[in-house]
């Protein structure tokens, strides 16, 4: 049994952050738990503005010396003229002032830009009268505006946080062009930032900061979400399609083989298992991060509860992960690494770090990157099996006096699945081969036709057709009687009687 779950087998402490912070980590973010990564994010970035100034002042120091040389040369060549002199120092000034503007490429700019210059997010988010998802998102926005505002009305600084909020999620139409990295980056700043001063309001009520923060999240990310999801400047729709592709070369792979204790016969762990692959197909249809996990924490728990019913007894951690990935196998959920990137990057981080929806939510990340190394190894197959059944050149074929007795047993139903799938491979086959022959029919039926076409041309070229004069007219230009009469061979027309004639009696 724990030879065969070596490849699926996760030890609870690979879940955790790789610095021993006791939070839950993310492969996102190499192992680390988003405060970790944060901070080593942080100081990365600070070492690279070191690098980059240092570099600035190099080069500026540079530019002075070459100009001052120029400046010198040029002097010592040139006559003392005046006009010339004022005119020498207004371009000294320019010059100088050129200079001073290398350093500006690497100071980050604390200027919000003109509202002149770009319109409103609400007018920039605004629908067209021709586009239905515009229009949805739009009312979306609406209502968690106002949903947010009744929120903040009984809270003394509900009108300051909403100012706030609503000033940084206007700011965000400026950082289109900006990498999902650094909008992340601005919205986790903001969430710390705005959750250390209430902190300080609410006197350490962390449990009243959590609902604050999440109706934050809630309002700022239903207007955010066309903006931040799947960004054209990352790569997460080309991800979304590998996964879905990977997920339907494995749709071979059976409970069997990952070992999941599950028995579908049970109505009850039937339904359950049709309950947690609706959960998580329905986390693409949300929007907010907190409602995308609220999906995934559905989906765990209906899974647990099929576990536990099939195994009268209660489920862990060694039977929940490969379930999961059956679920997901099962499920292919739509833009899969789009979702989790996006809960990634603009989550709150503390729902992350601890938490069931954390445990849930590095559960699946953890089952996905499963599912993309996944081998033969680890469904106890050989490379050369796994191949096949990958190509779709075969199919699994499962007997119960095989090794799959030390899994779940197979049941008739799926064995008689696996003989479906081997009949249809069959027919599939002798599909192609009556096409081909079909083929084949058709191209011996159109040289036959040509071979045909060309003996007659033969023919008609060895014998042409004789050409006959046209019949001899008379005199008067009328053709002969004779020919042209009906019964011109009928010996006896001349003893016939002569025709009665229509006589006329008066009365």
């Amino acid at each position: 049994m724990m030879s065969q779950r070596r490849g699926i087998h996760l030890d609870q402490s690979e879940l955790l952050c790789k610095k021993g912070c006791g939070f839950y980590g993310n492969t996102a973010w190499q192992g680390l738990c988003s405060k970790c990564w944060r901070e080593e994010n942080q100081r990365e970035k600070q070492k690279q503005i070191q690098e980059d100034w240092a570099l600035a002042e190099r080069l500026q120091r540079e530019e002075e010396e070459a100009y001052a040389s120029r400046h010198q040369k040029a002097q010592s060549q040139s006559t003392p003229i005046t006009p010339f002199s004022r005119f020498e120092e207004r371009k000294t000034k320019e010059k100088s002032s050129k200079v001073h503007t290398v350093t500006k490429f690497f100071t980050p700019s604390t200027k919000t830009p003109p509202k002149k210059d770009a319109a409103p997010f609400d007018a920039q988010s605004s629908p067209s009268p021709s586009s239905s998802s515009s229009r949805h998102s739009s009312v979306d926005s609406d209502h968690a505006t106002r949903e947010f505002i009744d929120f903040l009305k009984p809270l003394k600084s509900g009108r300051e946080i909403f100012k706030q909020c609503r000033a940084f999620t206007e700011s965000m139409v400026y950082k289109r062009d900006m990498g999902a990295d650094e909008l992340s980056e601005c919205v986790q700043d903001f969430y710390q930032n705005l959750s250390d001063r209430l902190q300080t309001q609410f006197k350490g009520s962390s449990d009243h900061v959590e609902t604050v923060m999440d109706e934050v999240e809630k309002y700022m990310m239903t207007r955010l979400y066309k903006e931040v999801f799947c960004p054209e400047t990352t790569d997460d729709e080309k991800k979304d399609l590998a996964i879905q592709k990977r997920i339907r070369a494995l749709h071979w792979v059976t409970i069997e083989m990952l070992c999941v204790p599950v028995d579908e016969e049970i109505p009850e762990v039937s339904d359950s298992v049709v309950k947690a692959i609706t959960d998580v197909i329905e986390m693409d249809s949300k929007r907010v991060p907190k409602d995308k996990l609220a999906c995934i924490t559905r989906c765990s728990k209906h899974i647990f509860n099929a576990i536990k019913v099939s195994k009268k007894e209660a489920a862990s951690a060694d039977d929940f992960l490969p379930t999961l990935i059956y679920i997901v196998l099962k499920a292919n959920p739509p833009r899969l690494q789009s979702n989790i990137q996006y809960i990634t990057r603009f989550c709150n981080p503390s729902r992350l770090m601890t938490g069931e929806d954390g445990y849930y939510f590095t559960n699946l990340c953890c089952a996905v990157a499963f599912i993309e190394k996944l081998d033969g190894q680890s469904l106890n197959l050989s490379s050369e099996e796994f191949e096949l059944y990958m190509s779709g050149q075969a199919s699994p074929h499962w007997p119960q006096a095989t090794g799959a007795s030390s899994c779940t047993p197979g049941s008739a139903a799926l064995n008689q699945v696996h003989k479906r799938l081997d009949l249809l491979t069959g027919l599939g086959e002798r599909q192609e081969r009556v096409i081909e022959k079909a083929r084949q029919l058709e191209s011996d039926l159109i040289d036959w036709t040509d071979e045909v076409e060309q003996k007659v041309q033969s023919v008609l070229e060895s014998f042409p057709p004789e050409t006959q004069n046209p019949t001899a007219t008379t005199a008067s230009g009328t053709t002969s009687a004779a020919s042209s009469a009906i019964d011109a061979d009928n010996v006896e027309n001349e003893l016939l009687p002569p025709p009665l004639q229509p006589q006329v009696f008066a009365g």
